[in-house]
This record gives structure tokens, sequence and C-alpha cells, in this order.
């Protein structure tokens, strides 16, 4: 299967490489147009962080699908829904309407409690590692995946600038992308990466057992039936394991304005 890998114009350097200088580095894209982005990858590449800053480089909105899954997991988890009943967390999470709170950055994932009342935030929730655990095997129930696919067209019809991360996003969700980007890992440097996360939070996390952890949610991500973890035969693939966060920022910056002016010259 073919896939666009580190094209040519990505190689070069951002200070002064061509495709660095197609439009003003900085500037937001044009407000006229319709711009979806989209970038996939396993767990630990830094999707999240850099879907989140190419947003703020481009003035677009940025949308955590993880973030959404994750909340249906600490919703199962908290109520203690059995993961086996899958029509009965399908129909909790319905009934949750999960949705962003767009005003805050990043975004804020909300849900309604089961006792009713107001949207309360999940933000504090959905990284523990209970929800870390099972989010995987939470993500596989093809009608949760359904109707989250469904929130998420949703979701980039009332935002159309948007970057979007997860596992499916350019090969199921946004097929049509302006940009469609894979990012990629070592194994062990995503294990450590997730345990300088952890330590900072005060915890003291088993760099082996993160690495299987990581290994794990990768088979599990990329062999279930319903919305696996795939490369789109035309992304852009880059991996970051040796990369900083502004190296890759600026390939993938570099890409998007590209397409977009060749868009405007069409």
């Amino acid at each position: 299967m073919s896939k666009v890998t580190e094209v040519s114009k990505l190689q070069n350097d951002a200070s002064g490489g061509p495709a660095a200088t197609v439009v003003e580095a900085g500037s937001p894209v044009p407000e006229d147009a319709q711009i979806v982005i989209t970038i996939d990858g396993p767990a630990g590449t830094g999707k999240s962080t850099i879907a989140r800053q190419l947003a703020e480089r481009l003035g677009l909105d940025f949308l955590d699908t993880g973030a959404m899954y994750r909340a249906a997991a600490a919703i199962a988890l908290d109520e203690e829904i059995d993961l086996a009943d899958t029509e009965a967390l399908v129909a909790r999470v319905t009934q949750a309407d999960l949705h962003f709170d767009w005003s805050a950055s990043p975004p804020t994932i909300m849900a309604l409690p089961a006792s009713g009342g107001d949207f309360a935030p999940l933000d504090h929730r959905i990284r523990d590692a209970d929800v870390t655990s099972v989010v995987s095997e939470i993500a596989a129930i093809g009608a949760l995946r359904a109707h989250m696919v469904r929130k998420q067209r949703i979701i980039a019809s009332q935002h159309p600038h948007l970057v979007s991360e997860g596992r499916d996003q350019g090969s199921v969700v946004f097929p049509d992308a302006l940009c469609k980007f894979y990012l990629d890992a070592e194994p062990g440097v995503r294990a450590v990466r997730r345990a300088a996360q952890l330590i900072e939070r005060g915890e003291q996390p088993d760099i082996d057992e993160l690495r299987a952890q990581i290994e794990r949610r990768d088979h599990l991500d990329s062999t279930r039936s319903d919305g696996p973890l795939l490369c789109a035969d035309d992304a852009v693939v880059v991996d970051t394991s040796h990369l900083s966060i502004t190296q890759v920022l600026d390939r993938l910056e570099a890409e998007v304005r590209a397409r977009l002016a060749q868009d405007a010259d069409v």
C-alpha cells in the first residue's frame, strides 16, 4: 500500500527551504478557506500536542477525538457500567451528549451527569491510568464508533477550519481532508515520553511496563474491525522519534501552506 512519506518539500530546512516560504509563515489561513487537517497515529507520537499547536499556528480549531473515547471510558468506569454490556454503554454515552467547551484552550470535553443537571468537564479524569487501560477496548465497539464519527462530522460542519487528531480521522472520518498526516515513533521513545508525563504528575512509572502497554494498545487499535488505526494512502508520514516538537510543527505547517497555495493557484 503506497503512502506519501516525507515528501521532498518537507525535507527542506524550515528556515530556508522553499516549502517554508510558499505562504507567509505564522499567518492564519484565509478565512474563506474550507480546511480540515487530520493527524492520525498510535499513542505517544505527540499527536495531541502537535495538533493543538498546529491549530494555533494556523488559526484553526482543534479537535481531540481521543478525548471523546476517553470520556466514554471514564463514564463507564465511574458509573460501573459492564464493558461487556455494549448496548447500555452506548446508550449512556449517547445520553451524556459529549461535546467540547470551545471557549477553553484546549477545548474541554463535557458530559451530562447520569443524574441530570448541567454539563460537567471530564478533562481531569480522562488521562488517568484506569481510563487508559480500557480505552482501546471501548473504542473497538462498533456502535460507539459510529456514534462518535457522526458527532465528529457534526463538529466539523460547525467548525469548518479544523485540525482533527485521532486514529481514523484521515482514513474514515474525513477522507476528503485537505491534508492528512500520520505521526509515528518507536515504541521505546513513546514509552519514555509517557513516563515523563506521569513523572510530572507525581507518579513513578515502570518504563518496561509502559512499553508493553503501548505495544498491546497498538495491536488492539490496529486489529479491531471498526475504525482501526490506519495510515491513509495519501497521508504524509512523519516519524517523530528523533524530532523536536518544533521540527514536526514546521514540517506540517509547510505542507499545509503549500497545499493552500496550490489550491489558490488552481
